[in-house]
């Protein structure tokens, strides 16, 4: 990747940890997105379906995705965007699934977007996010 000058590496849902070699070589560069509302239902073992399983189990009125910065652990770098997407009341794993998937699409694109022309700064948002988790 550093040969063809990348500078912008998008894992897209992606569901394993990305070695330090990766990290250290694009710092503040490598974004992935998770189908809920980080810190909510994030970690190990929390993907796909699981989520929207636990978040229907929940109760919660509210779900949607998170595109946040990679880090060494799983769903734990800071949050680059977010989007809501309402829980209905007869929603299935199979029906919020496909709803969060639609919109992910579009916040990808809406997010790559604003990072390209600057409305984004990855390099602020990891910043803000190590003097949050050190205040």
């Amino acid at each position: 990747m550093k040969k063809h000058d990348v500078d912008l590496v998008v894992l897209a849902g992606y569901m394993r940890k990305v070695g330090l070699e990766v990290l250290e070589a694009f710092p503040n560069r490598v974004i992935n997105s998770h189908p809920a509302l980080l810190p909510k239902y994030g970690g190990k073992g929390m993907y796909g379906d699981y989520v929207h399983s636990a978040v229907l189990s929940a109760g919660d009125d509210e779900s949607g995705i998170t595109i946040h910065l990679v880090d060494a652990e799983y769903d734990h770098g800071p949050t680059v965007c977010q989007a809501k997407i309402p829980v209905l009341p007869r929603d299935t794993v199979d029906s919020l699934r496909s709803r969060v998937q639609r919109r992910e699409h579009s916040l990808w694109a809406e997010t790559i977007e604003r990072i390209r022309i600057g409305d984004i700064d990855l390099d602020d948002t990891a910043k803000d996010f190590r003097s949050i988790g050190s205040a």
